[in-house]
């Protein structure tokens, strides 16, 4: 498994790996606004500050996340396994790479969110440490979205190891 810092460059893969991902959640109510975005709105979003990491396994990409800095830390978003590659860890080796990433930056946290219709997303960042620390709703033009902020803190993590 190599995971690569994704370049703008790569925006046709980080969708094609998003959409392969989030294509079951196109039935949630509302659906992922992840299904709305194209390469081009990706490409846009990284030389605009996102950046990405892409997960490559015999060559082929498998996984990617996006993220963005946030004054103390990274809030990392559509977190991406493409389904037949999905129970092998491949989501929490993208996640402890940012880890390792934030805290050689001298970053304290990492953020997320995640839908209340998706325990399993929920269980698994608690799994790696993650806490719920707010409970939020997101406001789009198709409805409205019920969401838990999590965060896990890195300045923690390193005094318990």
């Amino acid at each position: 498994m190599d995971i690569k810092f994704a370049k703008t460059s790569d925006a046709p893969i980080i969708h094609h790996l998003m959409i392969q991902a989030f294509t079951e959640y196109k039935n949630e109510n509302p659906p992922s606004s992840a299904l709305l975005e194209t390469a081009q709105s990706v490409s846009e979003a990284l030389e605009n500050g996102e950046q990405g990491l892409i997960v490559y396994m015999d060559h082929q990409p498998v996984g990617m996340v996006r993220f963005k800095f946030q004054s103390n830390g990274i809030c990392f978003f559509r977190l991406s396994v493409i389904p037949e590659k999905r129970g092998l860890g491949i989501a929490k080796k993208l996640l402890f790479f940012l880890e390792a990433f934030a805290i050689e930056k001298g970053l304290t946290s990492i953020y997320c969110n995640v839908r209340l219709t998706l325990p399993q997303n929920i269980m698994l960042y608690r799994s790696i440490g993650y806490t719920i620390y707010e409970n939020d709703e997101v406001h789009r033009p198709n409805g409205t979205v019920k969401i838990v902020k999590m965060v896990k803190r890195l300045d923690e993590a390193e005094e318990k190891v």
